[in-house]
């Protein structure tokens, strides 16, 4: 971050400074986190539903953060106190991201419903590639984790890649006036979170809250193959730029082929040139992440020539995002379990068709928030998943006996283990013990859940070779 001082954060912030110079500066990083606490750290004292960050400040204090951020005074430690220290981190950032963006720093921002973690991993490494770029992996995109991104980078930092997430409609907008970019992405509306917005018009509307938020002097980046999405066009004052393998988008993908470990080749097709791309990462859906990426860097003023070549280096950085490992018995165990919904499990299944096996199993847990129709979207999804021929589903969890009921109505299919195609366990433990009996080498097995099911613990233990345990 950049120096500021005390009184700065205090008057950021609209908090009141309790002890300590208002001339001593916060010269390190902004951190909820106690146990990450370094020299000349701002240490921001949250409550959370277990734990009172203000109960860390003394921990913070000898850590040595030069200040805390809370709602009380503490002995321990200089404090700028204010009403809601998330809001008030929301406003730190937008203030020093005014004066980065002042001083010549791109932002890009990006949304959609599935895939967002995986392109703004993409983007950031192309990024790098032509300026210090500012992208963390994993999934920063809310109320917290976007102010934290926007405090990391500084005076030195040509890119920022925020990823933005929303529970309902407003919170893009929100974000934005965190931190407004001046390059905006939408990826894809799906039923993500349908629960919580009611029907997919409200997740296009708000998705777009993106789109709006952007300069007229700006890009908005616009997947062509999502009508919801390049039906924000109208919605925004920016140029408009589109993606896809359509003949009319402006970035294309031509020629697309999967390689033996299913990773996508292409020829990206932009500004009148055709390179040839090769990517690192694993499933067909991952084209369109690239053509995403590739769309807001040459928005950001990347040649297609130096897009393409990055784009082909880039592998993957966040963990638990289609994670192919295989094991020294010969079984590959594809970790997908961060998050689920009736899209990115498609999306992941046909990954898993792709892959080389002897057999391919489909370890599939619930997806939360998907509303009324969670019950019927399982069902069709268990469907699917006898459609593309895999050879046995393990449900786990009584939330997912939709996906055994749906597989288990397509009959028996031919082929070893006829019988035992669709099975529903009660729990990880059991999904654990089930594969320890039957995986043998060859085999390619699937985790996928919504994150709340903790599945990525149940892939973690089969990688180790801990299924007998």
């Amino acid at each position: 971050m950049i120096a500021v001082t005390l009184a700065e954060v205090a008057e950021l912030t609209g908090g009141t400074l309790s002890g300590g110079d208002p001339g001593t500066s916060v010269t390190g990083a902004v951190t909820l986190d106690s146990r990450t606490v370094g020299a000349g750290d701002l240490f921001v004292a949250v409550a959370g539903e277990r734990v009172d960050g203000h109960d860390f400040i003394g921990a913070a204090a000898d850590a040595g953060a030069v200040a805390a951020l809370g709602t009380r005074p503490d002995p321990a430690l200089p404090c700028v106190v204010v009403d809601d220290p998330v809001t008030a981190l929301g406003r730190l950032a937008a203030g020093v991201h005014a004066r980065l963006a002042a001083g010549g720093l791109t932002t890009l921002g990006l949304t959609g419903s599935s895939g967002k973690t995986s392109t703004k991993d993409l983007l950031g490494q192309v990024l790098a590639t032509a300026g210090e770029t500012v992208s963390p992996p994993g999934s920063y995109n809310n109320d917290i984790g976007l102010p934290l991104t926007v405090l990391s980078a500084d005076e030195r930092t040509r890119f920022l890649v925020l990823e933005m997430g929303a529970r309902g409609p407003g919170h893009i907008a929100r974000l934005c006036e965190v931190a407004r970019p001046s390059i905006g992405v939408v990826l894809n509306v799906g039923t993500a979170h349908l629960g919580e917005f009611g029907s997919a018009e409200v997740i296009a509307q708000a998705k777009g809250e993106l789109v709006e938020a952007l300069p007229a002097d700006g890009t908005a980046v616009l997947n062509a193959d999502d009508p919801r999405v390049v039906g924000m066009a109208p919605r925004t004052r920016a140029r408009v730029v589109t993606t896809g393998r359509g003949t009319g988008a402006d970035v294309r993908a031509v020629d697309v082929v999967l390689d033996d470990s299913a990773r996508g080749r292409f020829t990206l097709v932009a500004g009148g040139e055709e390179h040839p791309v090769e990517l690192r990462v694993v499933g067909e859906h991952q084209v369109a992440n690239a053509l995403s990426a590739a769309g807001a860097a040459l928005a950001a003023g990347m040649t297609p020539a130096d897009v393409a070549a990055a784009l082909s280096a880039a592998g993957p950085r966040s963990r638990w995002r289609m994670e192919v490992e295989r094991r020294a018995d010969g079984v590959t165990i594809v970790n997908d379990a961060y998050n689920a919904n009736p899209e990115s499990m498609r999306a992941a299944l046909a990954a898993l068709v792709g892959l080389p096996a002897t057999r391919r199993i489909a370890v599939l847990g619930a997806m939360a928030e998907l509303g009324p129709g969670a019950a019927e979207e399982h069902v069709r999804l268990g469907r699917d998943v006898a459609a593309a021929g895999i050879d046995l589903v393990v449900a786990v969890g009584p939330d997912a006996v939709g996906i055994a009921d749906g597989a288990a109505e397509a009959g028996p299919r031919a082929g070893e283990g006829a019988g035992e195609e669709s099975v529903l366990v009660p729990d990880r433990a059991a999904a654990r013990q089930l594969l320890s009996e039957v995986l043998r080498p060859g085999d390619v097995v699937l985790v996928k859940a919504s994150r709340s099911y903790g599945l990525e613990l149940l892939a973690a233990d089969l990688l180790a070779g801990e299924a007998g345990a």
